[in-house]
């Protein structure tokens, strides 16, 4: 996994795209995961109370496009081994009455349900914030699920807020490194955490 940062927006204020690989040793199918944590430092802080909301009533009646155009705070692309892509689009929501994304993906109409929450033990020395998708069960078994070889995603975006540009992610100091991780569970059982450390872009 590697992971870039843009400068976006006012002073501090980031894109953060996650850029993940899955391979097996023999070549087969990567194996399908149960859920992802996008885990963030403390230098960074998320913004969601700045966004508009869109909730995920309105995404299955009517599609990201009924959705207010600034709650949209990134975007992903998933690629298969066959070499199919599936696109989808991240809005800013509520989720169980806390601050949440919404990540569509609108040719498949699946929808995945993004918490914001603090990071919790053993993760606490390194990470304070955690970007935390569930992705729920399917009638197909999971050994029969295929996984994305390659998952790219980007949280950022930029609004205006009582009287202020504000980004949706933003760095307490651009001039430190940042320090980022995704734990992920796969249908195997595999748990893996792989890291990286990244500068922000300069002006």
């Amino acid at each position: 996994m590697t992971v870039t940062t843009t400068a976006s927006g006012p002073p501090g204020g980031l894109n953060v795209t996650f850029d993940r690989h899955s391979r097996t040793a023999d070549g087969a199918t990567p194996a399908a995961a149960r859920r992802f944590v996008f885990l963030l430092d403390s230098s960074i802080r998320l913004n969601p109370d700045a966004f508009p909301i869109c909730t995920r009533e309105t995404v299955q009646a009517a599609g990201v496009a009924a959705c207010p155009p600034e709650s949209v705070v990134g975007s992903a692309t998933g690629s298969y081994q066959d070499g199919s892509q599936v696109q989808a689009v991240a809005v800013n929501s509520q989720i169980a009455g806390g601050p949440g994304i919404l990540l569509a993906f609108p040719t498949t109409g699946l929808i995945l349900e993004q918490t914001l929450e603090r990071v919790s033990p053993p993760y606490q020395s390194t990470y304070t914030w955690a970007i935390d998708e569930l992705l729920p069960p399917t009638a197909t078994p999971p050994r029969d699920r295929p996984g994305t070889s390659r998952f790219v995603i980007t949280f950022g975006a930029v609004t205006h807020h009582d009287g202020r540009t504000v980004s949706y992610l933003e760095t307490a100091d651009p001039r430190c490194a940042h320090h980022f991780g995704l734990w992920s569970e796969f249908v195997t059982g595999q748990v893996v955490l792989p890291t990286d450390q990244t500068t922000p872009t300069r002006r």
